[in-house]
């Protein structure tokens, strides 16, 4: 038996992270490739250049490929933004047979109906995932196939993304001489490197804090109920910091990592920094409480927007395991604890889980959505995306994607 590969490529409004694993033949996951370049080409998740999108593209899986010794064929992409849309829907059918048995076609019927919406021309279905399944009124079904029944109802997650920007991400990675396997949502990816299932099915808020966005995914009973966007992130604070310390935004960015924090409580009033000059002029020594007085609002108001689309949901009553915090932006310190003071529930830091090969190097939240993208692809092949039942709806959605972008190729 062959050795399996699944690479996941992270398409951020500031970095491009790739990550290719290998699944050996007696199951175990290693990671073989890591490879990031900056990305230069978006703005809040949407391409915006092409070409500057390619090269980065082509930098980060050439990176991952020399680490790994392989040539990638294809690759499972990211998508974020604040052009995501997503709703619960519902399908009723009535079902077939005359012994009244649930079948695999009774399913697909059902969840036919319940994407059956009238969405503009602009906008196209990305994920239909199937929540639970009511036969006769009996509620929380996880599989009715081979159940007995009269009526078979299905509630169901869409989310619904922009033609146009999906197609740029696709032209984008086959410019890059790279086909796309599928497209998938970002923090739908990053919970299946970061969440485990106590968290999913007591309920749980996880938290991608990007470059350009700040996506946000709500589990309750080992479903997602609620998907939404905030088009703010770790960006919008590096230029903050650019504009009140008059420094260039590459030394801004350096200066968030290693200096940045979000809570004023946590840094000492005798800290000083350096501060690098814009156009020869010298550079200054400022105390680090001036750098945390420009971004603790901001990510205070980050954090707020949050919560808000949070409470929008009317599901934060239910998230017993409170929230998980990943992506790049995880990484400023404080941010934890200003979520969690801000919030309050529970907030903790979400890292990839353990896999072998690199699997430290990967063992940070700025890669979770690249390591959650080759989960993806592992679950997708052997049909089980997200654990649901192994059938063939998947398959039936992916190619229904498929075609509808290659029509504008």
């Amino acid at each position: 038996m062959s050795a399996n590969i699944y690479t996941g490529l992270d398409i951020g409004t500031t970095k491009v992270c790739a990550v290719i694993v290998k699944e050996e033949p007696e199951g175990r996951m290693n990671v073989v490739g890591i490879g990031s370049a900056p990305s230069h080409g978006l703005r809040k998740g949407v391409v915006v250049n092409i070409e500057q999108t390619v090269q980065s593209v082509q930098q980060a899986l050439n990176e991952a490929e020399h680490m790994a010794g392989v040539e990638v064929e294809s690759v499972f992409v990211g998508i974020a933004g604040d052009h995501i849309r997503s709703l619960n829907s519902k399908g009723v059918v009535g079902v077939a047979r005359d012994d009244h048995e649930i079948t695999e076609e009774d399913v697909k019927r059902a969840i036919t109906a319940a994407r059956a919406l009238a969405l503009p021309m602009d906008r196209e279905i990305l994920h239909v995932i199937p929540q639970e399944f009511i036969v006769d009124d009996q509620d929380g079904i996880p599989d009715p196939v081979g159940l007995s029944g009269v009526r078979l109802e299905v509630e169901v997650h869409l989310v619904t993304a922009a033609v146009t920007s999906a197609q740029n991400i696709v032209k984008s990675v086959q410019r890059a001489g790279y086909d796309v396997e599928e497209i998938v949502l970002e923090p739908l990816a990053s919970s299946l490197a970061v969440l485990d299932d106590d968290e999913r099915n007591l309920g749980v808020a996880l938290i991608d804090l990007g470059g350009g966005t700040s996506d946000i995914a709500m589990f309750f009973e080992g479903h997602i109920r609620h998907t939404s966007v905030v088009a703010l992130g770790g960006q919008h604070v590096t230029n903050d910091i650019a504009i009140g310390l008059r420094t260039p935004p590459e030394q801004a960015e350096m200066i968030k990592i290693e200096h940045g924090c979000a809570v004023g409580d946590m840094v000492k009033n005798n800290e000083t920094l350096t501060v690098a000059g814009v156009g020869g002029r010298i550079p200054r020594v400022i105390s680090r409480t001036v750098l945390t007085d420009i971004i603790q609002p901001r990510m205070e108001e980050i954090l707020g927007l949050i919560y808000q689309e949070m409470e929008k949901s009317d599901l934060l009553n239910l998230m017993a395991t409170g929230a998980v915090i990943t992506g790049g932006g995880a990484m400023l310190k404080g941010t934890i604890d200003l979520a969690e003071k801000m919030w309050g529930i529970p907030v903790k830091l979400g890292l990839p889980k353990s896999l072998g090969g690199l699997t430290e190097t990967v063992r940070n939240p700025m890669y979770s959505t690249a390591v959650g993208l080759t989960f993806y692809g592992q679950n997708y092949s052997t049909g089980n995306t997200f654990k649901r039942r192994p059938d063939n709806l998947w398959e039936e959605v992916r190619e229904r994607i498929k075609k509808f972008f290659e029509n504008f190729f």
